[in-house]
């Protein structure tokens, strides 16, 4: 497939003509990443857009002590930068590959120009910037106000949610890359996930696959109705 058919599965280029987008594309530099390769550090100055076209990104920061928190992860079609493109700041966080990936690279007078040209483009570009900051209040008001087995239930009942009763999850990540997601550290995510099984929420199948049984009791526990270690009163430790 042509980069600029690519360009029409993103969202921000979807109102723009084939001819526009093959313009566009002529103006982007393809560049290639292997897993665990840094697309841009937290800090480094911003020069453009980054397009997802194949793999996976997870953007992050890591604190001084080596703890990771995933801000959010994307896969084709999205895009990457834009808003310390606009505010001329350096990145909040840091990207880093998680399988090979591709992207394009578009500079900030083009996207600009662009910008200008069709207001559509304008508007998307505020979209994603709004999902974004929706985003990160959810992340910090995780981290503030809920322990960490809520935030365990609350994933895995999201997951619980799309795959249908009585189905197999697969949790998809390591506990250390849930640990990551949830901004906590792998310890306490094994616990909350051994506290989940031997009260008889869920059961284990391997490192990574769960089935729920208390569907009801979980939901609760996602919400913070019920006291979330085995039935004994809420072990708080939010980090």
């Amino acid at each position: 497939m042509t980069d600029s058919l690519l360009l029409g599965r993103v969202r921000h280029f979807r109102s723009l003509s084939h001819a526009e987008r093959q313009r566009l594309a002529a103006q982007c530099r393809p560049q290639a990443l292997e897993p665990g390769e840094i697309l841009f550090e937290e800090g480094q100055p911003c020069q453009g857009l980054f397009i997802l076209v194949e793999g996976s990104i997870e953007v992050g920061q890591i604190s001084i002590r080596g703890r990771e928190q995933v801000l959010h992860a994307e896969g084709p079609g999205a895009t990457l930068g834009e808003g310390p493109l606009f505010d001329r700041g350096g990145y909040v966080a840091t990207a880093i590959a998680t399988e090979p990936t591709r992207v394009l690279f578009l500079r900030r007078a083009a996207l600009v120009d662009l910008r200008r040209r069709h207001p559509a483009v304008a508007l998307s570009i505020l979209e994603t910037l709004a999902r974004r900051m929706r985003r990160f209040a959810e992340i910090a008001s995780d981290l503030s106000f809920r322990p960490v087995p809520e935030r365990v239930a609350r994933y895995i009942a999201a997951l619980a949610g799309a795959a249908g009763p009585g189905s197999a999850i697969d949790l998809a990540l390591t506990q250390t890359q849930l640990a990551a997601r949830l901004g906590t550290v792998r310890e306490l995510v094994a616990r909350a996930l051994s506290d989940l099984a031997e009260s008889g929420v869920i059961a284990r199948r391997g490192a990574r696959v769960v089935v729920v049984r208390d569907p009801a009791r979980l939901a609760a526990l996602a919400s913070g109705d019920v006291p979330a270690a085995r039935g004994q009163g809420r072990r708080v430790t939010k980090s």
